[in-house]
């Protein structure tokens, strides 16, 4: 799966969640988060990707299609963020990645040559790209289907989080814990992998559920403000910082977050020297991120012919499936107007 972000897992307060619970809210999704993520479950046996006559890719829109569909049926409205120009800081981050997935390209190759099945599966999720035509692809898909899509000016996070703080959306939907740092004040999780789901190497399933975390019942818990919770993210490793200060996880820098109240003072008390203005620039990307206010938000209804001749017609999706997919989003918001109409007289 993807590593992205900085790892908050074991002291973050998290509340399971429904879709069923989450009917009637609005959530801004981070596209190119949810996309990898489809890039990486939506693949054959031995972890090929699906792909059409032409042999480009399609997991990423069978996997935005069904899912958004079956969010838009619960009545869950959804916009979707993709990332700008990244932070120069991140480069090395983005460096990284690169070598993890040619890496793993390569365990994968060698994987299928020897016959291992389950072992190319497992290194094939990890060499999935989200290339721009894939991104232009999505952007064309969800515009078909009435669903509003913004484009970050930088990261796709920081804006969503921006959105949710000004309570024009409810949370946002990542897998990341970065939400929180950009002031999201709500942050649902396991939104668009819900589902049984493989442990990987093993042949046991987990059911996925959705969870959502809450910024301030998360820092009332930690009895931390949210710059102090930037700097215990900073310590543990950021996508600015990706290795971090070593040997630091998150319950000992919430330790030293707590014990010494900055972060600048907790590196005092470190073998591994001082905080300077590297440290001090990652903490101005969380606090003060590029955003924009040119968007407009709306849900409209789904152009199911525009949405058929896409998906059957370019990209070899079944039109039968396809068109019973649409029929479903038609009548539930029909059934959903009706009941509002009652509700009304």
């Amino acid at each position: 799966m993807k590593s992205m972000g900085v790892d908050l897992r074991g002291i973050v307060e998290k509340k399971k969640t429904s879709l069923e619970e989450l009917q009637g809210k609005s959530l801004a999704i981070d596209g190119y988060n949810a996309l990898y993520q489809f890039l990486a479950i939506i693949r054959g046996r031995a972890g090929e990707p699906l792909t059409d006559s032409s042999g480009r890719v399609t997991s990423h829109l069978s996997g935005l299609f069904y899912r958004t569909a079956n969010m838009i049926e619960r009545d869950i409205r959804v916009v979707y963020v993709f990332d700008g120009k990244p932070p120069t800081m991140k480069e090395v981050e983005i460096k990284r990645r690169m070598k993890i997935k040619k890496d793993a390209q390569a365990h994968y190759e060698e994987a299928l040559t020897r016959g291992d099945v389950e072992g190319a599966r497992r290194y094939a999720q990890m060499t999935s790209k989200v290339k721009d035509e894939m991104i232009e692809d999505s952007k064309r898909l969800l515009s078909s289907l009435g669903i509003t899509w913004i484009q970050a000016p930088s990261e796709g996070e920081a804006q969503a989080a921006y959105m949710v703080s000004k309570n024009e959306l409810w949370a946002v939907a990542s897998q990341d814990y970065d939400s929180l740092l950009f002031g999201a004040t709500r942050l649902v999780r396991n939104l668009t992998v819900t589902g049984r789901r493989k442990l990987p190497g093993k042949s046991l399933y987990v059911e996925v559920e959705p969870e959502i975390i809450e910024l301030q019942k998360v820092l009332t818990s930690l009895d931390l403000t949210r710059e102090q919770l930037i700097d215990l993210a900073i310590l543990i490793g950021t996508d600015y910082n990706p290795d971090g200060f070593e040997g630091i996880g998150p319950k000992t820098a919430l330790k030293l977050i707590k014990e010494h109240r900055t972060l600048n003072r907790a590196l005092e008390n470190l073998p591994a020297g001082s905080g300077g203005e590297d440290l001090a620039m990652i903490r101005d990307i969380f606090l003060k991120p590029e955003v924009t206010d040119d968007y407009r938000i709306e849900w409209r209804e789904p152009d199911v012919e525009a949405t058929v001749r896409f998906l059957s017609g370019e990209r070899d999706f079944s039109e039968e499936r396809v068109r019973s997919t649409l029929d479903r989003i038609l009548k539930s918001r029909k059934e959903r107007t009706r009941t509002t109409l009652e509700r009304f007289f």
